[in-house]
This record gives C-alpha cells, sequence and structure tokens, in this order.
C-alpha cells in the first residue's frame, strides 16, 4: 500500500508529523505531483487574497452583527460567562464593592459568572475595546462614556441599544423576572439616562455621576482681603489669583511664605473650554456632528489665560501637576477637579499623594465652577456609564442585562458613591434612608464621612437642573480632546516665551484641525443612528490602490512558487 504525506500550504506553520485531512498526495505520485499540490496550494491562497482585497473595494462600512433579539425566556440551564471591564483609580474599596456586587449577583444567577478586569483610565478601556472590536473579543459589559460609545457604533450593531429592553415585561428594568430589588426606568435620573440617548436611540445606561468643583483655600482668600461670594466668578477668580502673586523682600510670595505658588489650577482643560463656551452660548458642536470651536470667542478666552499664565497666576494638571497636591501643599488657591476627585482635596484628605510634612493647615471651601453669568450657572454632567456589547448568543447578552441591571441596584449604588464624591443616579438610591443618613454625618470623620467629599456630592445633588453635556457622535472624543489641547498649548507657548497673537491662534486652530482630524468628522460616512452608513463603492483611486496591492501579493507568491519548484529539481 502506497504511503500518503501531507503538502502544507506555505503560509500555515504546521509541527512536524501533525496529521491532516487533506492536502495529501501518494508516496509514489513523484516530484510532479507534489509540486502541481504545492502550486495549487499558493494559488488558491493568492486568488483568495486578491478576493479579500477587491471585496473590500467593492463594498466597505457594512460589517458588523445581526440586531439583537430578546429572547421569551433567560435560559437557567445554560452556563454563561461575561466579562466586565470597569475602571476603579487604584481604590481598593471600589475593587471590593465591584467584587461584593459580582459575588452578590452570581448567588441570584448561579449560571452566569462574571469575570472582572480592572483599570485605571478610560482612554486604556477605550483603546482596548477598540482593538478588541478588529477581532470580535469585545467585554460583554464595559464602563465607559456615551463619546467612546458613539466610536464603537462604527461597528453595525455591536452595542446594544436598550430601550427594548428596559421596556420588557420580564427582564426590563423592574420586570417581573428579576431576582432583585432593581429600578424601574422612572427612577434613573431623567437628565442622567438623557446623557446615555444619542442617534434616536440608548446605547447605556448611567452608573454614577459627577461634576466639577471648585475647591478653594478660604484661609488664603480671606488673608489677601477677600471675601468668597455665594458664587464664584470668573473675574473673581483672575482677580485674586494676581492679587496672590505679590512677593515679599526675600523673594517668597507674601500670603504662603513659600517659594512656589500656583494660585489657579485646572485639572481637566477639555472641561474647562466646554463650560466656559456654554456659559457663554458660543459655539462648540451641534448634535449633527458640526465643529463650532474655533471663532472668536474661543479666541479670546485663550488669550486671557495666555495672559494670566504669562504672571504665572494659572495653569494646567498636564503643565504643572495634579492641583490637589498644590492645594494641600499651600501652593494653590483655586483647584478644579471633579467632583469624584474630592477624597484627595484639603488638609485632612483620606487620600493624600504628598508627604505629611508638607502638608498646610486650611479651610477647604467646595464651590460650583466659576460663571459668568451666576444668575443662569452652568456646569457639566459627567461619570462613568455602563454599555453592553452585542454577541451571537442572545442568551448571553441578556445575562449581561441582568449584571448591569443589578449595578443600577440600591446597595451597589450607595456603597460606590460614598467612595468619592458621586451621586446615586437613581431617586430609588438618592431618597433612600441609607444614603440620606450618610449625607447627615458629612464631617463625623475623615474617612467615609469626610465633610470636603459629602459637600461634593451635594453640590451636584443641588445643581441637577444646571448640568449638560455636549453633543454625541462620531468624533465627538477627539473634539473633545482638541479643546483641552488649545488650552494646554497656549499655556505652554506662554511658558516657553512665544507671542500668542493673532498668527499664532491661526497656526493653533489649523494644527489643532490636523491633529485631531477635525476638518474629517461633521457626522461624513457614519450615522449615530447605529453604525456605518452603507457607503458604497470606494472611490476609483482607493480600489485602484487596493487591486494593485492584491495584484502585488499575487506575484509575490507566484514568484515564491517559481523558487520552490526550482529547488525541488536541484
Amino acid at each position: 500500500m502506497s504511503r500518503r504525506r501531507c503538502i502544507w500550504p506555505l503560509w500555515e506553520n504546521r509541527a512536524p508529523g501533525e496529521q491532516c485531512a487533506g492536502n495529501m498526495v501518494e508516496k509514489g505520485q513523484g516530484n510532479s505531483g507534489k509540486r502541481r499540490g504545492r502550486i495549487r496550494n499558493i494559488l488558491s491562497g493568492a486568488m483568495i487574497l486578491a478576493g479579500s482585497m477587491f471585496w473590500l473595494g467593492g463594498c466597505h462600512g457594512s460589517q458588523g452583527l445581526a440586531a439583537y433579539e430578546i429572547p421569551g425566556e433567560f435560559d437557567d440551564s445554560g452556563q454563561y460567562e461575561i466579562t466586565f471591564w470597569a475602571k476603579n483609580d487604584t481604590n481598593k474599596t471600589q475593587t471590593r464593592i465591584y467584587e461584593r456586587a459580582i459575588d452578590d449577583f452570581q448567588a441570584l444567577y448561579p449560571n452566569i459568572r462574571v469575570n472582572l478586569r480592572l483599570y485605571t483610565d478610560y482612554g486604556k478601556i477605550y483603546n482596548d475595546v477598540i482593538t478588541n472590536i478588529a477581532t470580535n473579543t469585545t467585554p460583554n459589559v464595559c464602563i465607559t462614556y456615551p463619546d467612546h460609545i458613539a466610536t464603537y457604533l462604527t461597528g453595525k450593531n455591536l452595542v446594544v441599544s436598550l430601550e427594548e429592553l428596559f421596556a420588557h415585561e420580564k427582564y426590563g428594568l423592574g420586570g417581573s423576572e428579576i431576582r432583585f430589588d432593581a429600578p424601574e426606568q422612572e427612577e434613573i435620573i431623567p437628565q442622567f439616562l438623557e446623557e446615555c440617548s444619542f442617534g434616536g436611540h440608548y446605547y447605556a445606561v448611567p452608573y454614577m455621576r459627577s461634576t466639577e468643583a471648585c475647591y478653594v483655600n478660604k484661609t488664603y482668600v480671606e488673608a489677601l482681603g477677600y471675601t468668597l461670594p455665594e458664587t464664584l466668578t470668573w473675574d473673581f477668580v483672575w482677580e485674586v489669583s494676581e492679587a496672590a502673586m505679590e512677593r515679599d523682600g526675600e523673594g517668597n510670595f507674601a500670603v504662603n511664605g513659600q517659594k512656589v505658588l500656583i494660585p489657579f489650577i485646572y485639572k481637566s482643560t477639555d472641561n474647562m473650554m466646554i463650560q466656559m463656551l456654554r456659559q457663554l452660548d458660543a459655539g462648540y458642536s451641534n448634535e449633527e456632528g458640526e465643529i463650532q470651536i474655533f471663532h472668536d470667542t474661543t479666541k479670546e478666552l485663550l488669550e486671557t489665560m495666555a495672559e494670566h499664565a504669562g504672571t504665572g497666576a494659572f495653569s494646567t494638571f498636564k503643565v504643572s501637576g495634579y492641583p490637589a497636591n498644590f492645594l494641600n501643599a499651600g501652593q494653590c488657591i483655586f483647584a478644579i477637579d471633579s467632583t469624584a476627585g474630592a477624597t484627595w482635596m484639603g488638609t485632612n484628605a483620606p487620600l493624600i499623594d504628598i508627604s505629611e510634612d508638607r502638608l498646610v493647615d486650611f479651610e477647604t471651601a467646595v464651590m460650583t465652577i466659576p460663571q459668568f453669568d451666576t444668575e443662569n450657572p452652568r456646569m457639566i454632567s459627567q461619570g462613568p456609564s455602563v454599555c453592553i456589547f452585542n454577541k451571537a448568543d442572545p442568551q448571553e447578552v441578556l445575562a449581561s442585562w441582568l449584571f448591569v441591571q443589578y449595578l443600577l441596584t440600591d446597595d451597589v449604588q450607595i456603597a460606590y458613591s460614598e467612595t468619592e464624591g458621586y451621586v446615586p443616579v437613581t431617586s430609588k438610591a438618592q431618597n433612600s434612608e441609607a444614603y440620606q443618613e450618610y449625607l447627615s454625618r458629612s464631617g463625623e470623620d475623615n474617612n467615609l464621612y469626610y465633610d470636603v467629599k459629602i459637600s461634593a456630592a451635594k453640590l451636584l445633588l443641588d445643581n441637577v437642573e444646571n448640568t449638560f453635556v455636549t453633543p454625541v457622535f462620531n468624533g465627538s472624543a477627539s473634539l473633545r480632546d482638541a479643546a483641552g489641547q488649545l488650552i494646554e498649548n497656549t499655556v505652554k507657548s506662554v511658558r516657553r516665551k512665544q507671542a500668542v497673537d493673532d498668527a499664532y491662534m491661526e497656526k493653533l486652530y489649523s494644527d489643532t484641525i490636523s491633529l485631531y482630524r477635525l476638518d474629517q468628522l461633521g457626522g461624513s460616512g457614519v450615522s449615530a443612528a447605529g453604525g456605518k452608513a452603507d457607503l458604497g463603492k470606494l472611490p476609483r483611486t482607493s480600489a485602484i490602490l487596493l487591486a494593485s496591492l492584491a495584484a502585488s501579493w499575487v506575484f509575490i507568491l507566484l514568484y515564491a512558487v517559481v523558487l520552490r519548484v526550482k529547488k525541488s529539481r536541484k
């Protein structure tokens, strides 16, 4: 009986002796048969590659999954494993809250296993999701921001739209088959829920909410001869900041007796620009994705910042460092950061990032961010939301949805909000006896009941009606980054002694548009309502380029065939 052996395609890396079902030749077939086998495999691969390239040239932007359909019943007999990507700021208490929520949920649903993966940065979650979209290995549940979700939606039906799940009689919010006390849709704070709606669909639910606060060294403000107003204004902050730049005869700053002082430091300059523009009713962007930020009002704001950066009265986190560290060392008077960063602010903060010998004793006031119009305050609403990625198995998606609902229960919401200056996203949790008691005990200690942290939470609770969010579209995350970069570049340029004039601003605008590709946004090609639009055929030049690449690979593979044939004849 003749013996057979495998002829593997050149592109397959197989172990010696590995079994194969196809690509066989008889031992007695001879060299010509083996050559024909090799050539067949190589040419087949070349044809597949070329076909793929031409397919890409013919139609693009239409890949994705079928729209999610809710099963009639949840299958208790099946075993489901879901992944949950979350952020925890290296806060071990937050980690324990996630772990306890998972344990409690799994006790209610023993056939669902939740695997937790923690990140310390939302940007890293975003980048990993983008990477995993390409390999169809996205997580099931993900902590994220609406701006990021808009980018995920460039894949068709990759993110589950939730409105049908919200309303489902059995498994919807507060549904009859839910095994825990889930909130109903009406109990999610409307403003927070609307932040998760864009393109005509809900693509997430809010998890926690925060805003920005100005943490003020009230002791230094009064030492400079000023009294804090009920509501801060930009003019007041600039004036006090400049007054604080006075030095004594030894070169120390008079207000703190130190060599270092930056009176005003802003943590997130993207929020700074966005909120200033909203307060002035100036353009940023609209729901259609039109970029509106590059106008004279933005230029005037940047010129004001340049003026105060030039005296040393103003800087940013990216340029100088974390505002809380300067504030706690008596080297900053106005530190603007998220209310979720309140545990780092103040002399008695439970989380301190500087040595104790550098701490300065002062009274901390927690105030809303500065305003242009104190009668009509405006501040951004921010904080993590949770989205669900579509999968081939609808039961797996339903298991993910059940877990997302569990994250909205009172126990999880209250426990997590107490770790920082967050607020729960449901009226059910906010009005609960447990949460109200927590708020009432402000100042009892410098840990769970730290007064600055609870004051920051109350600031948002008192100003929900004054919050806003920016329009969400594919590219809105890039626009947000660009808004902050305008300020960062301006401050850096001033420190480098560059002239910030009309020519500088014109170049800054041009460079920023180019860097973030903002001239390619504006809604073209991508629909926020659920993924990529059908873009039809590629432009002729692009199709020619792809065809050329395919032809090049064909010739490369044919050349490899010739070399292999010649080698086999020797």
